[in-house]
């Protein structure tokens, strides 16, 4: 029951997506010929049984183009690390560097939660790293509503397929998308959530921390936390 539940919450989450892209392009009507027909009826058809896998999702993202930041991006950064890990980062977008390499997390940023990653007791290799938004915005700027509104299916899929037990949202964008709030960060921080099967701990993002190093301490505590939780040897 519960993998039918899955395919079922996947094919809404892929038919959502779909007609908001419809209304942003102001298309009046639907293309109803025999292939189009046939990619409808194949949606959210995944055999029972049958797990979705990070590559099945890569897959689907294609070349997308499903938002306005497809057309300023070098390249889309999907997501890296372990399929099978039991913690998944989630940042808000990539930056400069990731979009140049396509990867996660490789600036600045993302040396600063490589050594947090350390800290813990795990490797980057350990964990899966990745954002709420697949494209880089213009300029590093914050993602839009409707940007995140499109992309975070693929998120949800994402986790839904890595299983994972844990995850740690960096920052305000990830932290309210994951857990459906308003909150702000300074709020959501210092406590561990269970939302829909995960055990979700929001600190604040490492680019934050490059600006705000007095916050170190406060991420350190949410870190012991987590690693409390995940049963690791705490320092």
């Amino acid at each position: 029951m519960k993998n039918k539940n899955q395919a079922a919450v996947q094919a809404i989450d892929e038919i959502e997506e779909a007609l908001r892209y419809i209304a942003r392009s102001g298309w009046d009507g639907f293309d109803c010929s025999a292939r189009c027909l046939e990619t409808l009826e194949s949606w959210g058809k995944t055999p029972v049984g049958v797990k979705e896998t990070l590559e099945d999702i890569r897959r689907d993202l294609g070349d997308c183009r499903r938002c306005g930041l497809s057309a300023g991006r070098k390249n889309i950064v999907f997501g890296a690390g372990s399929p099978g890990a039991r913690l998944v980062f989630v940042g808000e977008g990539p930056g400069f560097d990731e979009d140049q390499q396509g990867e996660p997390f490789v600036g600045a940023a993302g040396r600063l939660l490589t050594k947090i990653i350390k800290a813990v007791g795990l490797t980057r290799d350990q964990v899966y790293i990745c954002n709420i938004i697949k494209c880089r915005p213009p300029g590093n700027r914050n993602p839009e509503p409707d940007e995140v509104e499109t992309c975070s299916p693929f998120l949800r899929r994402q986790l839904r397929a890595i299983k994972p037990e844990f995850v740690c949202a960096l920052g305000k964008f990830a932290a309210q998308t994951i857990l459906e709030t308003t909150e702000p960060i300074s709020r959501l921080r210092g406590r561990m959530y269970d939302f829909m099967d995960l055990r979700v701990i929001p600190t604040y993002h490492p680019a934050y921390l490059l600006r705000n190093t007095d916050k170190k301490r406060e991420v350190w505590a949410d870190m012991k936390l987590l690693m409390k939780a995940m049963g690791l040897p705490l320092p």
